[in-house]
């Protein structure tokens, strides 16, 4: 009954252990993402971007999203690959307003995103 009862324990230390270190570890994936999301925004709402400067945090999502795939739904990766290559493109023919709204999603996804995996009781049940 004692082996069982620490057995037990140790289970659940682990499992809220592993949770804690997703959680950190996400969010700060998407808040350095989002860094760079928002030096792009103002480099758009200034209407100074170029295809380089998407494709630089392009880059940068590219390197993040191979560590977040441990993580995190495909589909969701896959979302903000979206979102970024249509920013991409948009940058290319100089339509600010269209990277503008692109990059705004992309900010907005990358505060919600964490969100999903943080310990609370409407992500539990």
């Amino acid at each position: 009954m004692r082996k069982t009862v620490i057995s037990l324990i140790c289970a659940i230390l682990i499992l809220v252990g592993g949770e804690i270190f997703e959680s950190f570890f996400v969010q700060k994936q998407f808040d350095e993402f989002n860094t760079a999301l928002t030096t792009l925004y103002l480099k758009a709402d200034e209407e100074k971007i170029s295809k380089e400067d998407v494709l630089a945090v392009q880059k940068v999502w590219i390197l993040k999203k191979r560590l977040l795939h441990m993580f995190i739904p495909h589909t969701e990766i896959k979302e903000v690959d979206l979102w970024l290559s249509e920013s991409v493109s948009y940058a290319k023919s100089g339509n600010f307003e269209e990277v503008l709204s692109k990059i705004e999603v992309l900010i907005e996804m990358c505060e919600q995103i964490p969100n999903t995996f943080k310990l609370k009781p409407e992500n539990i049940l």
